[in-house]
């Protein structure tokens, strides 16, 4: 008993060192290249890790499907039937974003990585600075739980953008 709780209370320590609150995306990058390895963090599955009441969503609340934008842009994460909270444990109906460059959304209960393409928001932001090179882009947003497990396709909204 003592060493399951151990062991989850390293991993809500590690997961918590994860939170940035940078404001731009180079800064959300370096803020996630730490030393330990998101892949590494797991925890037994229970029924609370990776609820998502029926009607829950994620969405962008500023921008639209083949928008046109400027170099660096403001995106800012909308969400329904769930609250965002920080990372680090694991709460009923909460979870933290994620935003997905030019890549597919992350299966349900898999580790969200933290590289260049993955950009955490850990400490419960809900809007970020992006700078993308000019050309056409797809953004994905995607919720996850507090140990960066995904909530899976249902929990994510994927639009293209086009970067002037």
């Amino acid at each position: 008993m003592f060493k399951k709780l151990f062991t989850v209370a390293l991993i809500s320590v590690a997961f918590v060192a994860c939170n940035n609150t940078t404001e731009t995306q180079e800064e959300a990058v370096e803020e996630n290249n730490h030393e330990h390895d998101h892949g590494a963090m797991t925890e037994e599955a229970s029924a609370d890790a990776l609820y998502v009441p029926a009607n829950a969503r994620v969405y962008f609340a500023n921008l639209k499907d083949g928008e046109t934008v400027s170099s660096p842009f403001i995106v800012q994460f909308g969400i329904e039937g769930m609250e965002v909270h920080a990372a680090g444990e694991i709460i009923k109906g909460t979870g933290h974003h994620h935003i997905i460059i030019d890549d597919a959304a992350t299966e349900s209960g898999t580790i969200v990585p933290a590289d260049d393409t993955h950009i955490h928001f850990g400490g419960g932001q809900t809007e970020t600075e992006l700078t993308l090179a000019p050309g056409t882009h797809t953004l994905t947003l995607q919720f996850a739980n507090g140990i960066h497990q995904s909530f899976g396709p249902q929990m994510s909204a994927t639009i293209s953008v086009i970067v002037k």
